[in-house]
């Protein structure tokens, strides 16, 4: 399930998040494994701002992705850039350790999707994926995003230069499946 972060209780999963070098490597979140970030009372007090104010931002929605046997924050699902004029918006995602490869992004995927097609009225939802990440390509294909493009040597990560995918879904694909397509 998705819902607005606790800070005192989703600290932790989003400091796993936040700390995980995968996750750093297939967001571009960092430069790769010769230049890890330190954790320290200073980082702990920005992730603590950053998510306590994700309420008061009226250009994006920041949710907790939420694994619902045990209530605990998996990690996040965000819609951001909004563009009133052309409803639309970027959607980006990231699983701590403990909530990946069970589903849970792929959940979270189609339910924040929806909510942006079905109750905030969107016409456009696209997303940029860095093409190390098949896992996730292949995620949003099976909730109906289709590739656009590609943006080649996007991002410079460990010495090498990496494309990014370029994916969008529309209003009308999704009212035609709501994010389970028919596959070949």
């Amino acid at each position: 399930m998705l819902r607005p972060f606790l800070l005192d209780e989703d600290a932790p999963a989003i400091r796993a998040l936040l700390q995980d070098p995968e996750v750093g490597r297939l967001t571009g979140s960092d430069n790769g494994p010769s230049d890890p970030q330190p954790w320290d009372e200073s980082a702990e007090q920005r992730i603590r701002t950053w998510y306590g104010s994700r309420h008061e931002q009226p250009d994006r929605l920041d949710l907790a992705v939420v694994e619902r046997a045990t209530g605990a924050c998996a990690g996040e699902a965000v819609l951001n850039k909004w563009d009133s004029d052309n409803r639309s918006c970027n959607f980006r995602i990231a699983l701590a350790p403990s909530g990946q490869n069970r589903g849970l992004g792929t959940e979270a995927l189609r339910l924040i999707v929806g909510y942006g097609f079905e109750q905030l009225g969107l016409h456009r939802i696209s997303l940029g994926v860095f093409a190390f990440n098949p896992r996730a390509i292949h995620s949003y294909e099976k909730a109906g995003f289709v590739v656009e493009g590609v943006q080649r040597d996007a991002l410079h990560y460990d010495g090498a230069w990496v494309d990014q995918v370029v994916m969008s879904i529309l209003a009308p694909e999704w009212e035609g499946h709501r994010g389970h397509p028919k596959t070949g």
